[in-house]
């Protein structure tokens, strides 16, 4: 399949499994559990097997988005430098949107790393229904910690909008395992 040169891929990440935060604890200052490094890096190495490499990466200030990424990228998900976007902690699906909306032109596949529950209400609201069934169905039993969904349009970034992309992957790590 040939991509045109505004066919875009939009990576929608949830920042892993956290640890607790302790007593007094800015709650931007949470750092990975080790099972949330594990998912990270199960994450990135599925990533790099469906070809997904970022050549824009936003990510939320907080330790842990910052970190899902590093596990990402140490995993061999192809990354480019990571944008720190202040507006992606505790960010409603509005202020996804517009972050995403600022994606540069020459980007074809932006990664974005941020919290629940504005991501996946984004998720939700730009895919609107549209898209692969299976990938619809996996996202629907819940947006996990760790979980990704990857949504595809056609368009510059700036034209990106609710309802306007498809939701064609969506993985998340296993829940069971301790």
């Amino acid at each position: 399949m040939t991509m045109s040169a505004e066919d875009r891929t939009l990576v929608l990440l949830r920042h892993a499994r956290a640890a607790p935060g302790r007593a007094g604890q800015d709650d931007r200052e949470r750092p990975l559990s080790e099972r949330g490094r594990d998912d990270a890096q199960q994450l990135g190495r599925w990533l790099r097997e469906q070809g997904l490499g970022c050549d824009e990466v936003m990510c939320s200030p907080s330790l842990r988005t910052r970190e899902t990424m590093e596990e990402v990228a140490a995993a061999g998900c192809a990354e480019a430098e990571i944008d720190i976007v202040h507006q992606l902690y505790d960010a409603t699906p509005e202020d996804v949107l517009a972050a995403a909306r600022t994606a540069s032109p020459d980007a074809t596949v932006l990664a974005v790393v941020g919290h629940a529950p504005g991501l996946p209400a984004a998720a939700s609201l730009l895919a609107d229904g549209n898209g692969t069934e299976w990938a619809h169905e996996a996202f629907g039993r819940g947006f996990p910690p760790g979980g990704v969904a990857v949504l595809r349009f056609s368009g510059h970034w700036g034209d990106l909008a609710f309802g306007a992309a498809d939701l064609t992957e969506f993985w998340s790590p296993e829940p069971d395992r301790a």
